[in-house]
């Protein structure tokens, strides 16, 4: 089974939001239909990054070193300078 650390984009008000799945479709359906509380006020969403990983605890980490950063230009350049990029 495959994980996915990803980078999600609002529409509407610019802001990035950062997770981990197993199944990016059905995680961005639910965060587009404001099943998830931390995302629900940035609908619509579109996803702009994610990295593949073979296991949870390895896309854990990397969504916890991505996070720790805290940067907006740290996130804007790994969307920019990655293949996985998806926009």
């Amino acid at each position: 089974m495959s994980y996915f650390v990803y980078i999600l984009r609002s529409k509407r008000t610019e802001r990035y939001y950062i997770g981990y799945t197993a199944d990016i479709t059905c995680r961005l359906e639910k965060h587009n239909a404001g099943s998830t509380t931390s995302t629900r006020s940035g609908r619509p969403w579109e996803l702009v990054y994610y990295e593949e990983f073979h296991e949870k605890k390895q896309a854990i980490l990397r969504e916890k070193e991505i996070k720790k950063k805290k940067s907006r230009v740290y996130i804007e350049a790994l969307i920019n300078s990655c293949s996985s990029s998806v926009g």
